[in-house]
Order: structure tokens, then C-alpha cells, then sequence
């Protein structure tokens, strides 16, 4: 039996408009206009649509992200990303996101506006750790330990400081974009060796995880 948009549960709403949302948000905003053209487009009743959405525009933004999570998936599955490196297979995630996004980046820059106002930065934290740990699970991590919880935050520091130059990366094929990425990933991997070190001579998980965060968002030359 075919399932018809009136079928759909409000999850399903928000599934099967969230891709199209910034399409029309990049020149309505991430307002209840673009959630009725979204809605338009994708046959789904208007008034239902905006039910899915009731929260505003930080939950269109959350949806967004979302199928863009979804989407990074698609492209890399396992098989394809077996063969990588650990460095390897974040850049390539990483990358994916950013071609994913490259069509939306105004919508993004509106995005990145609203999630930066202090009444939104709980969730914009929930947003940024949520892309982080999808990317190191599909990366093959399984770290439980105080590994887990650092891989992710030094992760989300990274990917948040890159979508920050992406935005406004002019750069054929976001060269630029791709550099940064390179240069963070590799204060990553610095950290990973780092903490090795000083577990083998017996230092603990004893690191300052600010401080590392700051480096990232505020690189010596």
C-alpha cells in the first residue's frame, strides 16, 4: 500500500521536508515561510508541516542537520571507509559534510547566526556533539572511556571553527575549507599521540581538555 503525505507521522513531516528547508530559508529565513514552501514542494500539508516544526526555527535547523547527518552516512559507508586511516576517515567525513552543505551556505550563515545567540547554545552544543559522534562511530570508535567524551569535544571544536571559514571560503573547490580541516585534524591526531605518551609513562587521563579546545579556536602561527 503507498503511503500518502497525509499518512506520514510528524517525524516523517520533518524527515521528508528537512532537505528542502534550506532551499527556501536561505532567502525567507529559518521562518515559518520557509516551512510552508518546503511544505508546498514536498506535497505535505502546510498546517501539519508546521506542527512538525512547532519550535521554531532552531528545530528546522535541527532537522536540517539531521538529514545531513543521514546523507554523510550514504556516502560513506563502511565499506568504503574500511580502508582509510582514522585521520583519513574523519577528513573524508568531515569533507562529505561540507559538500553536502556547499549548496545551502547561505542558509547555513543564517544557521550558524541563530545557534550562536545565547538562548540557543545548549542546543547548539547537543547539535555540535551529536555530528561529532556520528562521525567517530562511522570512523569505527568504540572508545567508552574518558576517549570517548575527548574525541568528540575536540572533534566538534574542529568541525565548528571549519564551518566558520567554509561559509566564506571563495577558494576553488573550498581549498581553503580543506587546508584548515587538514591543519585541525592534525592537532588532533597530536592530541591522540600525546595522551599515549603520557599514559605509557603512567601521566593519566590527567589533560586540560579547555586548553586544547582553546588552541584549536585560536591557533599559534
Amino acid at each position: 500500500m503507498t503511503q500518502t503525505a497525509e499518512d506520514l507521522t510528524l517525524d516523517e513531516v520533518r524527515a521528508k521536508i528537512a532537505p528542502i528547508l534550506p532551499n527556501h530559508a536561505a532567502f525567507d529565513g529559518w521562518r515559518p515561510e520557509a516551512v510552508a514552501m518546503a511544505a508546498a514542494q514536498a506535497g505535505v500539508d502546510p498546517q501539519i508541516a508546521q506542527l512538525a516544526f512547532r519550535e521554531g526555527a532552531v528545530d528546522m535547523i535541527d532537522a536540517w542537520f539531521a538529514s545531513i547527518d543521514a546523507a554523510m552516512l550514504d556516502a560513506l559507508p563502511p565499506e568504503k571507509l574500511s580502508a582509510l586511516s582514522i585521520r583519513q576517515r574523519i577528513t573524508a567525513l568531515v569533507e562529505a559534510r561540507l559538500s553536502l552543505l556547499a549548496g545551502n551556505r547561505e542558509a547555513l550563515r543564517r544557521a550558524i547566526a541563530i545557534l550562536a545567540m545565547p538562548q540557543n547554545a545548549a542546543r547548539a552544543a547537543r547539535l555540535g556533539w551529536r555530528a561529532a559522534d556520528m562521525m567517530w562511530r562511522a570512523a569505527g570508535d568504540n572508545a567508552t572511556d574518558f576517549n570517548h567524551y575527548s574525541k568528540r569535544m575536540t572533534l566538534a571544536a574542529v568541525y565548528a571553527a571549519t564551518l566558520l571559514v567554509f561559509i566564506d571560503d571563495e577558494s576553488e573547490g573550498w581549498q581553503d575549507s580543506r587546508a584548515f580541516l587538514a591543519r585541525r585534524i592534525e592537532g588532533i591526531m597530536r592530541f591522540e599521540r600525546t595522551k599515549a605518551r603520557w599514559r605509557g609513562a603512567g601521566g593519566g587521563e590527567r589533560l586540560s581538555l579547555a586548553r586544547f579546545i582553546g588552541r584549536l579556536r585560536y591557533p599559534a602561527v
